[in-house]
């Protein structure tokens, strides 16, 4: 691992840390300090990230090939989980979540904190840009599958619990409360926006842009808050497993697929390889804390995988160099 791409892990750390600290010392005043955190990604600067990113992006030009190379096997694993997990045991109540939250944090990488200094440090400007284009469409890809089943769960726990609630009333409740979400919702309008070929004006780019840079600290600190309100006893084995998906099997999934698939050598199957290899990213607490389920099994997620990736990355750049 580059003498970069450790620095920045170490950072990433060093500002949970921080986080972890503060919450413990009630720096922000109050336990539910967390809460107010996540609030405050989830409704405001997330959104502003999101709709500037897609409003933004050259459509015309993304590399759907490579793309697929990545996204077909996410997607399966993102599934995958999510299947095996319904299947567990019934899934009713407070835990119907359960399968969406763990199929997101098993999947759902640090592509920005770590994958950006990681691209570049490894590949040059030629591979950052290529996983820039990953990034681009990630949050869109699985934050919106993920919104929709569980959201579709949602629904189901609310027949169940009302026998004689009418079908369409539950149908358009959930159509409501999937479009107007605080991730999705922001996608789609930056998508239309795009696709109407309309230009931001100067200085509302700039405020979005700046909102957006408030993103990855305050995820650090949420990170650290939560470690600090919900700690890691009795949550290691779970956030062992999911870790294990998200720094193994996903990975593994992407190299098959990729190689053996769509043919990719060199430097695009490494950059797919790394993006995939890289920890549990912040999005999933923000998303376990929105439903309120298995928030602290995130926060355990996101430390293991984050600490296991200075022993899994290795293996996979020595991996990759093999072939």
């Amino acid at each position: 691992m580059s003498l970069l791409v450790f620095n920045k892990l170490v950072a990433l750390l060093l500002t949970v840390a921080l986080g972890y600290v503060g919450g413990r010392a009630r720096w922000f005043g109050h336990k539910a300090a967390a809460n107010v955190f996540s609030a405050a990604a989830l409704y405001l600067f997330i959104p502003a990230l999101l709709f500037r990113t897609t409003s933004r992006i050259a459509l015309a030009e993304l590399p759907f090939g490579v793309l697929g190379a990545y996204f077909v096997p996410a997607l399966a694993v993102i599934l995958g989980v999510y299947v095996q997990q319904r299947r567990a045991r019934a899934r009713s109540g407070p835990e119907v979540a359960v399968p969406a939250v763990r199929a997101l944090a098993a999947t759902f990488g640090n592509t920005v904190q770590m994958g950006i200094p990681l691209a570049l440090a490894l590949y040059g400007e030629a591979g950052l840009g290529l996983h820039l284009t990953i990034v681009s469409i990630h949050a869109l890809v699985l934050l919106s599958l993920i919104t929709l089943l569980v959201e579709r769960d949602l629904a189901r726990e609310r027949m169940r619990a009302n026998p004689g609630i009418s079908r369409w009333s539950v149908l358009a409740s959930m159509l409501r409360s999937t479009l107007i979400h605080p991730v999705v919702l922001p996608v789609l309008a930056g998508l239309l926006f795009n696709a109407a070929g309309l230009m931001l004006p100067g200085f509302l780019d700039e405020t979005l842009a700046l909102l957006g840079l408030a993103v990855v600290p305050l995820c650090l600190v949420l990170i650290g808050l939560s470690l600090a309100e919900y700690g890691l006893a009795g949550r290691t084995r779970p956030a062992l497993g999911l870790a294990a998906v998200k720094l193994v099997l996903l990975p593994a999934a992407v190299l098959a697929v990729a190689h053996l698939g769509f043919g990719l050598r060199g430097m695009p199957l490494s950059v797919l390889v790394m993006a995939a290899a890289l920890p549990v990213g912040a999005n999933p607490l923000i998303f376990a804390q929105r439903y309120r389920t298995l928030e602290a099994e995130t926060v355990a997620a996101i430390v293991v995988s984050t600490l296991g990736f200075a022993l899994t990355a290795p293996l996979w750049l020595l991996l990759l160099q093999h072939l």
